[in-house]
């Protein structure tokens, strides 16, 4: 296979094996057509009025402040007075888009659907306010119009501020709380003057959205503990008194309101939300008004956490919720049919039931959650339920003595919630049934067409006889089964597509062992090809896919499922093709010394094993980096490169302090961003000064001043960053001269690098240097020293790599001070694989999770601090954010795979060969990671499994584009036209 053939080909099999879990574990559980369901009562309130106050954390609201005072006085005299409280928990990936679906439509979306916008709906699905008669909406522009454009008909309406406005580096971001809270107060104003909007605010079934941002975009900027969130939380407060206040005037005090104040997701202490900590999932919820239940007094209360004594309220009854429990919760307050696609259940949940049967929001440990864990004094465990499955459902703890209503109402809404699951589970099966052979389909039997009949006769009779707890029992029961049907027909092909993607998995890493072996080793002989053979087995697997083609059409199944299903046939036709290969390494292998191959065979999968530890705990990385800090003792390198091996050892040791480190962007250091900047031009001007000492006839004196225009460019940076964050600390904004700058050096800084010349020594330095111009300026502390010690181990590695060659003989020693990348490329001189070659492809893909994970750039959604990117962007846009941040996890990567294209190129090998052991290696790890993921146990759990696999198959698809870009940024360069020197005579 052609080397462009193989590469697309590995990049259209991995592409494939990156979306497949997304298909298979987490598509969307949503289904459509369900008639609406509705509580056939008169509800106890006319209109809702639904604060969110964004990133506002559960703990940041409740604890009184160092002197005994509320932190929001009115929602506290709210909670101990006149309503209901607990906590809300919401669950991964806790963004806005996710936790506002969950609030509103009372389902949570598969995880894949927070990249796919935050302004679009990426499947249709109903909401409360969809299914109220009109609902008014003011805020962020990046919420209130996912609504607005889901919405059937022209009832929702939307009030937002300019995009501009939701600046991390402005002056004070409550001002956007205060422009929500100032709008309404007009709104309802020019009511008295309107009458058709009077009219219509005087109908039932009237919602009001006020979506609060300015906590958010404080924490993010000034972190939870700061002054700023603090005093946003008590504007927060004060601004939901007066529009409290307004609205019941302004309806006369009718007691027809109620009130929801709660929270999207919380934040970590340093300032960034996204995974599963508890700090990110818990968040506050108040309930008050039409319908809502007083504060009712205990004198016990059992919870897994300690919050209780903490917030001084533990003689006020907490009911916990699930975040998706309280769309159900509104649509019962103003009676609204339940949103269609609501997966909430109403529990009764009496005084000591709390704690019975809820288990507490585990923690795995890993190194993706370094801050305390809810069992270590963290922000403790909260009564959460473990979900079973990765269908979206609430197994919930929200009680019915929220609602201050007749047993009647409770009983009527219990029934209308599980018709409501019992018709999604209805629609879900008929789907599957017209998708599947009868002789193959298999119903779920605990709920068969008579079974649904006796459920809801019985309930309907209970009803009728004021047997409301026997009514609420049977309702629960029929719950449950309607979900379990739900999850069982919603993973009814997830085993058969499993098995697809796993042979596929096996396949391809099996042909790309066998094109190593066959092409850049010795191991085999080459063996003419048996056209009769080939054509027959051409034909066979031509026969097996048209099989499974017409199976899959037969049962109108989806379009990926032929790519999953249908991908196992070539890539195992490419493996039987090469069995002439496995007979003749069959031979070979026998006649080898067994426990030479037995050692050899236990080392690579030990190290494998290590690579897959580290995605757990970093720590992993600080041992395998001290062991790799013994390799020349071990293989007697010192012996003959004593130096070099010293050197090699200590940056071994230092750059294994890294992992060790706390995850970065949780305290900023702009003093160490500087130190490195400084390093970085101290360093340059010591190997500059060495350069311009060094005899190379090749090497034009013109050029050094490329070096110089990289070394203002990285003071240039250190200058920014400083000057940027002292502007944004007094609260000036950033700098618009800065933020050109910012942009001007991401720009042009690979301009400079390709003008450099193209010897090893000067193109490695001049990458670093161009690399590290751009890295400073998404620097926020101690990672900014990290590419330096990187490069400092890559550049050594390289010597010792050509130490390595002559130790085994392998190859003459070439001079790397004379070596040019543009002379690389003669065929000829390429040699085969050796045993020691596996040993320099694991040495990078270590390097490589190392770049990665060195600093915990990317440890979990929450470490992408925002203020890395404050020198060039403040106002909040979340995908260009992200790539900026996803540019500085990058960086790393490119110098690792710079050198890694040093040591092929200097070692004699193709870039082809030591790159196909690397594919091996990384698609053995996503295997394992493969087989891991799971949608069940603890949201973190799930979360993790899911971020594990998409990181590894990112790496290996990342991998095979930098090994392209990696011979871009060595071999080419740009030649600029040079003026002539004219000699007068």
């Amino acid at each position: 296979m052609d080397i462009p053939v193989f590469i697309l080909a590995g990049l259209l099999v991995h592409c494939v094996f990156l979306v497949s879990i997304f298909d298979i574990y987490f598509s969307s559980p949503l289904v459509h057509g369900m008639t609406p369901q509705q509580t056939p009562l008169p509800p106890p309130a006319k209109r809702l009025v639904l604060f969110v106050a964004d990133g506002l954390r559960a703990d940041s609201l409740y604890e009184l402040d160092s002197n005994g005072t509320a932190r929001a006085p009115y929602l506290r005299s709210i909670l101990e007075n006149n309503g209901s409280w607990g906590i809300s928990h919401t669950r991964v990936p806790t963004e806005s888009r996710p936790g506002h679906v969950a609030l509103i439509a009372g389902f949570y979306e598969d995880v894949s659907a927070v990249a796919k916008g935050w302004k679009e709906n990426p499947v249709e699905f109903d909401s409360v306010f969809n299914e109220s008669k009109y609902t008014w909406s003011w805020g962020s522009p990046d919420i209130l119009p996912m609504f607005a454009k889901g919405a059937t008909g022209d009832h929702v309406y939307t009030f937002c501020y300019a995009a501009e406005s939701e600046d991390f580096g402005a002056e004070d971001a409550a001002k956007l709380d205060m422009w929500v809270f100032d709008h309404v107060k007009s709104f309802f104003k020019s009511s008295r003057s309107n009458q058709t909007l009077f009219s219509a605010l005087n109908e039932e079934k009237v919602v009001l959205f006020l979506h609060l941002l300015g906590i958010d975009t404080n924490g993010h900027a000034h972190r939870p503990n700061s002054r700023e969130y603090q005093e946003n939380i008590k504007q927060v407060d004060e601004g939901v008194k007066e529009i409290a206040s307004l609205i019941d005037n302004f309806y006369g005090n009718d007691g027809k309101t109620a009130f929801i104040l709660t929270s999207d997701h919380g934040m970590t202490d340093w300032g960034s939300h996204g995974a599963g900590h508890p700090s990110e999932t818990l968040t506050p919820l108040i309930v008050w008004g039409a319908g809502v239940n007083y504060p009712q007094k205990v004198t016990t209360q059992f919870f897994e956490d300690n919050f209780l004594e903490e917030w001084k309220l533990e003689n006020l009854k907490r009911l916990d919720v699930n975040q998706a429990d309280i769309a159900p919760l509104m649509a019962s307050l103003i009676g609204v049919p339940f949103p269609l696609n609501s997966v909430h259940i109403f529990w009764n949940v009496s005084s000591g039931d709390s704690a019975q049967g809820i288990v507490p929001l585990s923690c795995s440990h890993c190194w993706l959650c370094e801050e305390s864990c809810p069992t270590q004094g963290g922000m403790g465990a909260a009564p959460f339920p473990t979900p079973s499955t990765g269908l979206s459902q609430a197994q919930g703890t929200l009680p019915l003595e929220y609602l201050n209503t007749s047993a009647l109402f409770k009983t009527e809404s219990m029934f209308t919630n599980a018709v409501q699951i019992l018709e999604q589970f209805k629609v879900k099966m008929s789907q599957k049934k017209e998708t599947t052979l009868s002789i193959l389909f298999t119903p779920f039997k605990p709920l068969s067409a008579s079974e649904q009949i006796n459920y809801l006769k019985k309930i309907r009779l209970y009803i009728e006889q004021q047997k409301y707890d026997e009514a609420i029992s049977l309702c629960k029961t029929l719950i449950n089964l309607a979900l379990e049907g739900l999850s069982y027909y919603h993973t009814y092909d997830r085993l058969f597509l499993g098995l697809s993607i796993a042979v596929s998995f096996v396949g391809w890493t099996t042909y790309v062992i066998l094109v190593i072996i066959k092409a850049h080793t010795n191991l085999t002989k080459t063996v003419p090809a048996n056209k009769k053979k080939s054509t027959v087995l051409f034909y066979g697997f031509a026969s097996a896919g048209m099989i499974i083609t017409f199976f899959l059409l037969i049962q109108t199944c989806p379009w990926t499922y032929y790519i999953y299903c249908l991908l196992p046939v070539p890539v195992w036709y490419a493996v039987v093709k090469e069995i002439p290969v496995i007979q003749d390494l069959a031979t070979n292998v026998l006649s080898l010394h067994l426990g030479q191959s037995a050692g050899f065979l236990l080392v690579c999968i030990l190290g494998i094993e290590i690579l897959v530890f580290s995605f757990f705990y970093r720590s992993a990385l600080t041992v395998g980096l001290l062991v790799f800090a013994g390799w020349p003792v071990i293989t007697q390198l010192w012996i003959q490169a004593k130096t070099k091996a010293l050197i090699w050892t200590l940056l071994c040791v230092l750059l294994a302090i890294f992992p060790l480190m706390p995850v970065v962007g949780r305290e900023p250091n702009i003093p160490l961003v500087t130190a490195a900047g400084l390093l970085t031009i101290l360093i340059s001007l010591f190997l500059l000064t060495s350069l311009c000492k060094s005899e190379n006839k090749y090497r034009d004196n013109e050029d050094l001043k490329v070096y110089f225009y990289q070394m203002f460019s990285v003071a240039l940076s250190t200058y920014v960053v400083g000057s940027t964050h002292n502007s944004l600390k007094i609260k000036q904004g950033l700098p618009v001269m800065n933020q050109i700058i910012s942009w001007m050096t991401l720009v042009f800084s690979p301009v400079l690098l390709l003008l450099s010349p193209t010897f090893l020594f000067e193109r490695l330095f001049s990458i670093l240097l161009s690399l590290m111009s751009t890295y400073l300026l998404l620097s926020t502390g101690y990672e900014a020293l990290f590419p330096l010690a990187l490069f400092g181990l890559m550049f050594v590695w390289i010597n010792m790599e050509q130490e390595a060659l002559q130790h085994y003989g392998l190859s003459l020693k070439p001079k790397l001070a004379v070596f040019n990348f543009t002379c690389t490329m003669d065929i000829t001189q390429f040699r085969q694989l050796h045993l020691d070659d596996v040993r320099r492809s694991f040495f990078f893909v270590f390097f490589i999770v190392t770049a990665f994970f060195g600093t915990g750039n990317i440890a979990s959604i929450n470490s992408f601090d925002p203020a890395s990117v404050y020198c060039f962007l403040t106002v909040f846009s979340p995908f260009m954010m992200g790539g900026l941040l996803l540019l500085k996890v990058a960086i790393p990567f490119v110098l690792v795979s710079c050198a890694f294209e040093a040591v092929q190129v200097t070692t004699q090998l193709s870039s082809k060969s030591l790159f196909l052991i690397v594919l091996v290696i990384s698609d053995i790890m996503a295997l394992h990671f493969f087989f891991l993921v799971k949608d069940y146990g603890s949201w973190l759990d799930i979360g993790t499994s899911i971020s594990h696999y998409v990181l590894v198959m990112s790496l290996t698809i990342f991998m095979m584009v930098m090994n392209g870009l990696a011979q871009l940024l060595t071999t080419r360069r740009l030649e600029l036209p040079r003026r002539n020197k004219h000699h007068s005579m």
